[in-house]
């Protein structure tokens, strides 16, 4: 198999046990892949891998994030369908973000680059659609990085009350 086969299962340890925590014995055994096998997919090891799933998720927000604020239409329509997606990728907030644990972990200096490219590319777009609405610029990328933050807060807030309302409450009040 492809190593894109492993990716959504990658995230998913690297979500639940963060770069640390998910050693390649608990990396084998849910892909199924011995440690050589790893190695033939993933030649950098751990390094590769969280970087193919930082490939991933880049991916996913140029594919289902941004069209979505990109779209013909109403701001209000955008940042719902952008919700929607959000809601999705972090399954209603049932899931941590993987940005957070990267970044205030051990691995920050790794990442940090890519993680702060895919926030900026994220809030660029954010911003693009307040000023649709009339909002000047430094405004509008004020209430881009505020939903940002909300969103990102009410991840850690989920996670750490063990409920995904705060997140979900976050999503369904996004508004200009």
């Amino acid at each position: 198999m492809a190593k894109e086969t492993y990716i959504p299962c990658l995230l998913k340890l690297f979500r639940q046990y963060g770069y640390d925590g998910a050693t390649l014995s608990k990396i084998s055994i849910a892909t199924g892949l011995g440690k050589a096998s790893l190695y033939h997919h993933f030649p950098g090891g751990k390094d590769d891998m969280v970087k193919s799933v930082l490939d991933y998720l880049q991916q996913w927000l140029l594919t289902y994030i941004l069209p979505s604020l990109r779209q013909q239409g109403d701001c209000q329509d955008k940042l719902r369908l952008m919700g929607d997606r959000l809601l999705e990728l972090y399954e209603g907030g049932e899931q941590p973000c993987l940005f957070a644990i990267l970044l205030l972990g051990s691995t920050r200096d790794l990442f940090h680059d890519q993680v702060k490219a895919l926030f900026l590319v994220w809030i660029e777009e954010m911003t693009k659609v307040f000023m649709e609405t009339g909002i000047d610029e430094l405004l509008a990328k004020e209430k881009a990085e505020d939903i940002a933050i909300s969103i990102q807060g009410s991840l850690i807030l989920s996670q750490a009350l063990d409920s995904s309302f705060p997140f979900q409450r976050v999503i369904k009040q996004l508004s200009i």
